[in-house]
């Protein structure tokens, strides 16, 4: 029989997802019943969230997989940041900032950070706003699906200065957007292709060192 919702498949590229699957069970069952109430994901990807969700999500966590101090732009139904949240959870001092403005969805992320207990603090702002005070205290930066890439430099740029580790998803854009980047001269691009999307990448992106 097919597994509908990519659970197989999502378990098989990302093993680690099968520490928190009762986690991530509570999560799905979540997401469906806000979902009638207020447009968190595409209605399409609804009944594929293991694959469309929980595995891409993964990748941020796969990337970056030292870091454990993280905040995520634009959380919207909390991916990737609560992903990230809930596979550091078992780890001391993790801790993930999802910076969401839109208070209902902000909510719905409250409401899964407390029923799965990930250790995720939310922020109901403007990215412009809550970012640059967490400046120093993190690691990690990502997004998905959020903007262009030299726009999310422009928004994370405080943070990546006091050297932090950009992870951020892009579609079959990501080329001119990664030339736009590189001509900035100040930070380095690497990008893996996504295992969950054909023609996406995972693009890293760090704060160039110093000459001396």
């Amino acid at each position: 029989m097919r597994d509908a919702s990519g659970r197989d498949e999502a378990l098989r590229l990302f093993p680690e997802l099968s520490a928190i699957e009762t986690e991530l069970d509570i999560y799905a069952a979540l997401l469906k019943r806000w979902q009638a109430k207020i447009n968190l994901v595409s209605a399409a990807t609804l009944n594929d969230i293991w694959l469309r969700h929980f595995a891409d999500s993964a990748q941020v966590h796969a990337a970056a997989p030292d870091i454990v101090r993280w905040a995520d732009m634009g959380s919207g139904a909390g991916f990737p940041g609560m992903v990230t949240a809930l596979l550091l959870k078992a780890t001391p001092g993790a801790v993930v900032h999802l910076i969401e403005s839109d208070q209902r969805k902000a909510s719905f992320l409250r409401a899964v950070s407390r029923e799965t207990t990930a250790p995720a603090i939310i922020h109901v702002e403007r990215i412009e706003t809550a970012l640059p005070k967490l400046a120093g205290q993190i690691e990690g930066i990502s997004a998905r699906a959020l903007a262009p890439l030299p726009r999310l430099l422009q928004l994370a740029e405080t943070a990546l200065k006091e050297g932090a580790v950009g992870v951020f998803f892009k579609g079959e854009e990501w080329r001119d957007e990664l030339t736009a980047v590189e001509a900035l001269g100040s930070f380095s691009c690497e990008s893996a292709e996504s295992r969950t999307r054909r023609g996406a990448r995972i693009v890293v992106i760090k704060r160039k060192a110093s000459p001396s």
